[in-house]
């Protein structure tokens, strides 16, 4: 498994690090073709199935974009908007008169976090972050699945509390100030997993939010916010710059 990490996660996650990693020293720029699931599969020493799916994965965040008969490349940076406010999806749907109710899949510590992790955290050493997963009902139809990844250096005590009775959103606001919020939204096709918890088909229409967060010059949290596009959307007001 040449050029992979000796990390314990599974190997498609790998083959994903892989490429993250010739994208980000710049060894692949943006536009760059990158070598065929077949090189991928023979230097790597992986199954083809493997290499695909990582591949499938990475395109469906947007990172790479897909050609069909010519090959896969490293796709240009998506624009991002900054109209999105910080919201509490409780607040939002109680807003409307519904009724709300959160299901805890997972709340765990993490102790050795794979690269992409440490990447997203900045962390210049290996350190553990506390992960949650949470369904969110709105009229006991899951509307949003929530994962985050909180570091427990800056926030206390967050695998103690009971999200089903408190929202994480509330426990981290009270916790940790946050000085910097980083947004992007993209559409992605449901996984296994999301067809799961959110009670849909696997590559129904999803909507995702990815969020990251600062306090001061730390990263706080790095979260995914998945909606079911049939059942929800995004938007905001706001009062644009005088002329």
């Amino acid at each position: 498994m040449t050029g992979l990490s000796n990390t314990a996660s599974p190997l498609y996650e790998k083959v994903k690090d892989f490429v993250l990693d010739n994208i980000g020293n710049g060894n692949w720029p943006q536009d760059a073709k990158l070598p065929s699931e077949h090189d991928l599969v023979s230097s790597l020493g992986v199954s083809r199935m493997t290499v695909h799916r990582a591949l499938r994965e990475l395109t469906a965040q947007g990172l790479l974009r897909r050609v069909q008969g010519v090959g896969t490349f490293v796709a240009p940076p998506k624009a991002q908007s900054t109209l999105i406010e910080i919201s509490n999806i409780i607040s939002e749907i109680k807003a409307r008169g519904s009724r709300h109710r959160a299901e805890v899949v997972l709340l765990e510590r993490i102790e050795h976090p794979d690269p992409t992790l440490l990447r997203a955290f900045e962390f210049k050493t290996r350190q553990p972050v506390d992960h949650s997963l949470v369904v969110h009902f709105e009229n006991n139809v899951p509307v949003q699945l929530e994962e985050r990844y909180v570091n427990p250096e800056l926030v206390k005590s967050y695998l103690d509390q009971d999200f089903t009775s408190i929202a994480t959103y509330d426990y981290l606001q009270h916790s940790t100030p946050l000085t910097e919020v980083e947004h992007l939204i993209s559409a992605i096709p449901a996984s296994e997993t999301h067809a799961k918890l959110l009670h849909i088909r696997e590559n129904d229409s999803c909507l995702v939010l990815y969020r990251k967060t600062w306090t001061g010059q730390t990263v706080a949290t790095v979260n995914t916010f998945t909606y079911v596009g049939s059942r929800y959307a995004l938007g905001s007001r706001y009062l644009p710059p005088a002329r």
